[in-house]
Formats: structure tokens, sequence, C-alpha cells
């Protein structure tokens, strides 16, 4: 049954039933299996609604007070709402919501505060960092000179695991390298990110310093992961992972780059911005800054420690050692020597759990083929589960994998999902749930 059901969209989409099958086959798909793709979540039917709002007509140019075409009073009032949301949300001087995405963001970034050439100091891809971070298969790798930095051997330890950030190589990197900007954050990395380190390193070579909080943004809202704005000059956020907001961008930063930062943007950048979206980054603003959205992000945070804690009695190796945020990365290799990620992530589809393939540090395999898994539990945690879900959850994992190649486990785990979800609908009130 489609999300939509009970509203004037059931009417508007009678128009078009191949559409209108498509989302609720969709919808079917999200009620019915686990979401542990660690960048989604389940937004809220109040984003939903304003995302599919009526601002998606107005073409709007520019920034409030200041657009290129006319009738934007009304469009300018929602804008505002939503920077003064962030910026109170955070804590920031300025914030530019018009980001597209949280790579469109990066890159508005690095164009306001850089020549092309420039040296930018940023995660490597293979041990955690995003593509904009400077993989060579992102336009960023072109027009800037990237240098890495990774994190440290895995060790045989338990209470020194290894596989997390080194600073003493960040900052040997930053001496040898003298960059413009040094770029904290990442896309696969299961701990917390100390900005201050990084202010050091970059304050003792004279460089700015980006902290791309696209992962953990909603944690830092909900006060269970540091904040790195006030310590960083910039800080690149997207909307739509742990802030559980709609799919966008936004940057933030203090008062002396705001005017280079809203250029890079517009014109640099962007056209038109999307101000339906605007209009739902302004309402998650507004969620995530009530109390109830720390207990969901202190939640996020203590479902992903014990789907880990699962997945390690189920004999899979945890990179390193566990989790400290809404990301569980895990090492198939100890698990099973031959199984990959990418068998690993279409054998779990098909039993009704959704993750993603994943690079581990010094990964043997290609990154379409990977050695390990991403989870996340930021969506499930929406939805309602708890660690007794989490629980019961890497059990599933466990048992699929293990039977992967036998069509009534997989069955078997299929139906099991589906009872577990049963219970825990995303949308109990567009469903019928």
């Amino acid at each position: 049954m489609s999300p939509t059901t009970g509203t004037p969209f059931d009417t508007w989409l009678a128009s078009d039933p191949e559409v209108a099958r498509l989302i609720g086959a969709e919808a079917e798909r999200e009620a019915t299996s686990l979401q542990l793709i660690a960048s989604e979540n389940f937004t809220s039917p109040a984003v939903l609604a304003a995302t599919g709002s009526i601002f998606t007509n107005k073409y709007a140019e520019g920034y409030p007070g200041r657009r290129y075409y006319g009738g934007n009073q009304v469009v300018d009032e929602v804008e505002d709402l939503a920077r003064d949301r962030a910026t109170a949300l955070f804590g920031a001087d300025h914030a530019n919501v018009q980001p597209h995405a949280g790579a469109t963001a990066n890159l508005a970034v690095y164009q306001a505060l850089l020549e092309p050439g420039d040296t930018i100091l940023a995660m490597r891809l293979d041990h955690g960092g995003h593509l904009t971070h400077g993989s060579p298969a992102s336009i960023t790798s072109k027009i800037w000179n990237f240098v890495s930095y990774g994190v440290s051997p895995a060790t045989d330890d338990p209470d020194k695991p290894g596989e997390v950030i080194d600073f003493d190589q960040v900052a040997d990197i930053a001496r040898r390298e003298r960059p413009k900007l040094i770029v904290a954050g990442s896309t696969a990395y299961a701990r917390i990110i100390d900005p201050h380190p990084f202010r050091e390193i970059a304050d003792s070579v004279g460089a700015l310093f980006l902290f791309d909080a696209a992962h953990p943004a909603g944690l830092v809202a909900g006060k269970a992961h540091p904040s790195p704005v006030g310590v960083a000059d910039v800080v690149t956020l997207t909307t739509h992972k742990t802030l559980r907001g709609p799919r966008g961008g936004a940057i933030l930063c203090n008062a002396e780059h705001a005017k280079a930062i809203d250029q890079a943007v517009f014109p640099g950048l962007q056209g038109g911005p999307l101000e339906h979206a605007i209009a739902a980054k302004a309402v998650a603003f507004a969620e995530a800054s009530r109390a109830e959205f720390r207990d969901y992000a202190a939640a996020v945070v203590a479902n992903a420690a014990a789907l880990a804690g699962a997945l390690a009695g189920e004999g899979f190796r945890l990179v390193s050692g566990g989790t400290e945020n809404h990301q569980v990365l895990v090492d198939l290799r100890t698990f099973d020597a031959e199984l990959t990620g990418k068998v690993a992530q279409e054998v779990l589809d098909r039993s009704g759990i959704t993750c993603n393939r994943n690079t581990i540090p010094d990964d043997p395999r290609s990154p379409f083929v990977t050695s390990g898994l991403r989870l996340g539990s930021a969506a499930e945690t929406t939805a309602g589960m708890g660690v007794e879900e989490m629980g019961r959850i890497g059990a599933l994992i466990g048992e699929t994998l293990r039977h992967r190649d036998d069509e009534a486990v997989l069955s078997s785990v299929r139906a099991e999902v589906r009872e577990l979800c049963a219970s825990f609908p995303p949308y109990p009130t567009l469903t019928g749930g």
C-alpha cells in the first residue's frame, strides 16, 4: 500500500498509474524489509509533505531579498526560516541551505576557499573517505591536488584494535605537503571524529579546516557526537542521513567566509534552488531541535553498538573493533574467506535485509567487489526498533550468509524479516499499520 493513501496524491496519481504503482512498490519494499544503509533514513510525514509541496513550482535564482525573478516573497520567507533554524540548531554564524547534495556542498567550499591546483589533505577513499575527498573518479581531483591520510593498521590487541585515524600521520603529511585546506569527515568510518586535533594541525601549517559532517550531522544535532561547528572554518552536511530530513545538503560557516560560500553555490555551481526541498529542510531542522531528537540520536548510537555486538557474536570482524556512531563496518573474511561484499549484499537483499558492500582498510578486493559491508542503524531506529531487535537482526544476517546457497533458509529469513518489520512500520499513520 502506498504511503500516499488517504491523501490528495491518490487522486492526482490516478492519471499516471505506472508511477503510482512504482511508488506503491517502493512503499511496500521499505515497509517489509530492513533498511540498514547508513546513508538512508525515514523522513517524517511533515518532511514528505513539504518535499512534495507547491514550492516546487517557484524559480528562485539568487538569495532572499536578492532574486533574479519576481514573485519570491513567500519562498524568501521559507529560505530565511531554513537558514535561521539551521544556524540556531548548530550554533553557526551563517548557513547556506541551497546545495542539492553533500557533494555539491563540498565542491562549493573548495571553489570558495581555494584556487585551482591548491593542495587539499583529506581521508583516503579506501580507508573511509568520500568521493569528493579526492577520488580520481570525482571532478574534485581534476581541479585540486589531493593528498591523503588514512587509518592506523589493524592489530590483534582487542583493547587497541587499530583502524582509527592516525593523527601523527595527518600531522606529518600536513607538514610535508603544506595543504591550503584539511578535510575531516568520512563516508565509512565507525568512530567519533574529534575536530580539535584537526584544528590544531591545520593551524600549525596555516591551513583552513573543513569538516564534512554528512554522516554525523544528526548525531551532532542530537548531542551524540562532538560538534565541529565553531572549531572548523566550514562544516558541510547532508540533510537526509542521520538528520532525517529531505535529500539535500547545507553549508555552515563563520561570518568571514559567508559571502564567498554563497557566491560559490550561486552563481558558481547551481542555478535555481529547490525551494520545496529547502522547505523540507526547515521542517527537519525544527524537528532536530526538539528534546525527543536527542533521545533518538542516543538510540541510534546504542542500536549500532548492539548490532555490532551481535555481528561479532556471529563471527564477523568489526573494523576498528566496534562503533561509536550510527555505522557498523564488517570485515567478512573472518566469517568466510571466500565471501565477498558484493555477494553478501545481493544475498541479504534477497532475504529482505538492505545494506551495501564496502571496502575495508587496505582491502585486497576492488571497490566493486569488496571484502566488507557497511550497515547503519538510523532508519530502523526511526521506525522504533531497539537493541533487542538489533540483536535479532545480527543473528538473521549471520544465518543468511552462513546458508547463502540454501533457498529454504533464505525464504525463512525473509519471512522473519517481514514479521519483524510488521511490528515497526515506518509510516503507521499513512499505511494503516
